[in-house]
C-alpha cells in the first residue's frame, strides 16, 4: 500500500513565502497548524498525520522547509536558524495566518522554539518532537550536544554527498526502530529529492551549515526556554537516536507552560513510525481548550 493513500483528501500547493517558492501538503478548516520536519526531510514525513489532525478541526499544512523537498533551494543564504524562521514567517504571511500552532520534528522543533522567541505574537501552541537545538547548561549536556551535531552531520553527509538508493535507505533506517518501516517508496521519494537537477550545491551547503559549529549560537538555551510562555508539548520517543529523552524532559520543566510525553516503539520519526500515537497525543494537545 502506498503511503499516499493515507493522504487522500489533502491538496498540494505552492506559494511564495518571503520570496521563496514553497510547497505544502494541506487539508482541513480551523486554526492553522504548521508541520515541519528535520534536516534534509520533506513533507511526505507527515503524510500519515495531515488528514487525522485536520479531522480534529484544524487547518493543517505540512511544509518543505527552505532548502528541502520541493521548496526553493537557494545558494545565496546561510542555512542557520534565522533563515528558517524568516521562511516560516513568510509562509504564515502567504497563507494569511496572523498566528499558527507549530509542530516541529528535529530541525523543525528548533525552528518552532526559535520562532516563538523572535516572533511570539505569531505563534499559538508549540510541539517539539525529538527536537533539535536544545542546549542545557551543564557541561556534560553541552559536550553531548556537540557530539549529536557531529553525528547528524556525518550520517547526513554520507547520504547526500553522492546519493544512492542504498545510502538513502541507510539514512532513513537510522531514523527508525523498525527498519521495515522504510519502504522502497519512501527511499525512492527521498532519493529523487536528493538528485533533483541543480540541487547538489544547495544540498551540500545545507548539510554543512545547518549542523555547523557556527549555528550553535542560535541554539535554545535554558534562559531562552524560560522566556517562552506559549503552551508547549515536548514530545519524545523511547528510541531516539540523537538527543536523549532526559534533555527533552528537562526542557519541559524549564519552559513555563509545558508538558512532556513519550511515544513508544519509535525512533526519530514518530509521526511516521507510530502515527496513531502521534496523532492522538498531538491532536489532543492542539484542540484542548480550543474555542
Amino acid at each position: 500500500m502506498s503511503f499516499w493513500t493515507d493522504s487522500l483528501g489533502t491538496e498540494t500547493r505552492f506559494r511564495d513565502a518571503a520570496g521563496w517558492r514553497t510547497r505544502s501538503i494541506e487539508a482541513g478548516e480551523g486554526d492553522a497548524v504548521i508541520l515541519m520536519g528535520g534536516l534534509t526531510g520533506h513533507a511526505e514525513a507527515f503524510l500519515r498525520n495531515v488528514m487525522p489532525l485536520a479531522e480534529r478541526g484544524l487547518r493543517v499544512y505540512a511544509i518543505d522547509a527552505l532548502g528541502h523537498g520541493l521548496t526553493a533551494r537557494p545558494t545565496d543564504v546561510t542555512y542557520h536558524m534565522p533563515v528558517f524562521t524568516e521562511h516560516l514567517i513568510g509562509f504564515l504571511d502567504a497563507i494569511g495566518a496572523e498566528r499558527a500552532h507549530l509542530v516541529g520534528q528535529s530541525l523543525g522543533g528548533w525552528t518552532a522554539l526559535y520562532t516563538a522567541l523572535k516572533h511570539p505574537d505569531r505563534v499559538g501552541k508549540l510541539v517539539s518532537v525529538t527536537g533539535a537545538g536544545l542546549l542545557l547548561s551543564d557541561a556534560a549536556r553541552v559536550e553531548e550536544s556537540k557530539k549529536v551535531h557531529a553525528q547528524v552531520q556525518s550520517v547526513t553527509a554520507r547520504a547526500t554527498a553522492a546519493p544512492t538508493r542504498e545510502s538513502v535507505r541507510e539514512r532513513l533506517e537510522w531514523l527508525m526502530v523498525d527498519p521495515t518501516v522504510v519502504t522502497d517508496e519512501l527511499v525512492e521519494c527521498r532519493y529523487r529529492y536528493y538528485t533533483l537537477p541543480g540541487t547538489e550545491e544547495a544540498l551540500a551547503k545545507l548539510v554543512a551549515e545547518q549542523p555547523s559549529e557556527a549555528n550553535r549560537v542560535h541554539m535554545i538555551r535554558e534562559d531562552d526556554l524560560a522566556r517562552i510562555p506559549h503552551e508547549t508539548l515536548v514530545l519524545w520517543t523511547d528510541h531516539n537516536p540523537t538527543t536523549p529523552a532526559e534533555v527533552g524532559r528537562r526542557a519541559s520543566q524549564i519552559l513555563p507552560n509545558a508538558s512532556f510525553d513519550m511515544i513508544t516503539d519509535a525512533g526519530h520519526w514518530p509521526m511516521f513510525e507510530q502515527p496513531a500515537q502521534f496523532n492522538r497525543i498531538v491532536g489532543d494537545f492542539l484542540v484542548k481548550d480550543a474555542r
